[in-house]
């Protein structure tokens, strides 16, 4: 399939240039149909009736199925969430968590994970460091710097595949196996972490040789949709993404990736009659095997089928490999027309990993003005507050007069400030 007829089927892209797919993705018609379709089959066949609970069971297979085979792994694995930061949720929630454990997250992760690991720090009286990242993205190894933070009593570390202030893309497999199969005497070398402000230190000095593996949680936000996967390679724990930004697909539905080892240890937090397993004379007891005890109840089931035509449609353009080096291919030139702007500084130094371009302005505009600017124009991009920068994400099927429009915006725009 052409690019130009591939793009005909995105109705967002016919009268704007969309540079926002790590924010959401536009919605393609198979995909609004499908939905439309579901729906209208609950209706016709009795919203709860036998025939629609059975239909709905399907349903969720085959999605299991559709994610499980992005992800190169078994459906089983998946629990079927509403987005990214809930199946982040589920994993944080679920550990046992004891004080005095350490949880280790990254510099540059979302807010809502942080607020999250807050309250449980507050809650469980864990303790809680951050290990500088952002540092890495031009020089430096971020395994070293998560190996270097670590500690006896480190529990979780809290990353993403694809950071989504910065788009530097870290090498997961090996820092999980640094995390799995760490030192006999794993040394917690102290300064150099940037504490929150709930953590409460001491003691860690004292703490026994760590005689157990530390779980991994990614959120998988920036990844899924744009690169080739394969967790049971990687050997991640717990791998939390969503099918509304890269996949294309219907806000509302993502997913969870529970490994099989990992499954034993993490109980459910959220709990409903999807989780649970069938018992006699009404009563209810034991988990649902695999990944699927994570789920709670009543969902908008139809969005099930949009999920699945999104990313069917995208194997119609070409496989995973194919659409992540067009990613790549359209992302460097997005770098180089920018990188040749006098008053623009890409963060990257060298071209982009995957999708996400950040850059700053250096004459004083403000970020947020330009993108107010851009939209005007029928351009999105997006403001970042840490890095202070703005964002833009290409897609396989982003065109470059499409960045080229954008480039020639951004480069005017500074008679607009002056």
């Amino acid at each position: 399939m052409t690019k130009d007829n591939h793009r005909q089927q995105f109705p967002a892209l016919a009268n704007k240039a969309y540079f926002n797919y790590g924010g959401q993705g536009p919605l393609p018609e198979p995909a609004l149909d499908a939905i439309y379709q579901a729906y209208k089959r609950v209706q016709l066949g009795g919203p709860f009736s036998g025939e629609v609970g059975a239909w709905v069971v399907q349903e969720a297979m085959l999605t299991r199925r559709a994610i499980a085979s992005e992800l190169a792994v078994p459906p089983e694995t998946i629990a079927l969430t509403e987005d990214v930061t809930v199946g982040c949720n589920i994993a944080l929630w679920g550990i046992d968590w004891k004080a005095g454990d350490h949880l280790l997250l990254s510099d540059c992760e979302h807010p809502g994970i942080v607020a999250s690991v807050m309250e449980l720090q507050r809650r469980f009286n864990i303790e809680v460091s951050i290990c500088p990242l952002a540092a890495t993205l031009n020089e430096g190894d971020p395994v070293a710097v998560i190996v270097d933070n670590l500690r006896p009593n480190t529990r979780l570390l809290v990353i993403s595949h694809i950071l989504w202030n910065t788009g530097q893309v870290l090498p997961l497999a090996e820092i999980v196996k640094v995390c799995h199969e760490p030192p006999l005497t794993p040394p917690w070398q102290g300064g150099g972490q940037e504490d929150l402000s709930l953590i409460q230190g001491g003691g860690q000095e004292q703490l026994p040789a760590k005689n157990y593996k530390v779980r991994v949680l990614v959120d998988a936000a920036q990844s899924v949709g744009v690169l080739p996967l394969n967790l049971i390679e990687s050997g991640v724990d717990f791998y939390a993404f969503t099918g509304h930004k890269w996949w294309c697909g219907p806000e509302g539905l993502g997913g969870l990736y529970v490994s099989a080892e990992a499954l034993a240890d993490l109980h459910p937090v959220f709990i409903g009659w999807r989780g649970i397993g069938p018992g006699t004379n009404g009563k209810r007891f034991g988990w649902k095997p695999g990944s699927q005890r994570y789920e709670i109840a009543t969902s908008a089931y139809p969005l099930y089928a949009g999920l699945r035509e999104a990313i069917a449609l995208q194997h119609e353009w070409g496989t995973i490999e194919e659409r992540y080096a067009e990613i790549c291919r359209l992302s460097k030139y997005l770098w180089e027309r920018l990188s040749e702007l006098p008053d623009v500084e890409c963060l990257r130094k060298s071209a982009p990993e995957a999708g996400l371009v950040s850059f700053r302005l250096t004459n004083g505009m403000p970020h947020n003005k330009l993108v107010n600017l851009l939209e005007k124009q029928g351009i999105m991009v997006r403001t970042i507050l840490n890095p202070d920068c703005v964002r833009a994400c290409v897609h396989y099927f982003t065109t470059e007069a499409e960045i080229d429009k954008l480039v020639g915006a951004i480069a005017i725009a500074k008679f607009s400030f002056e």
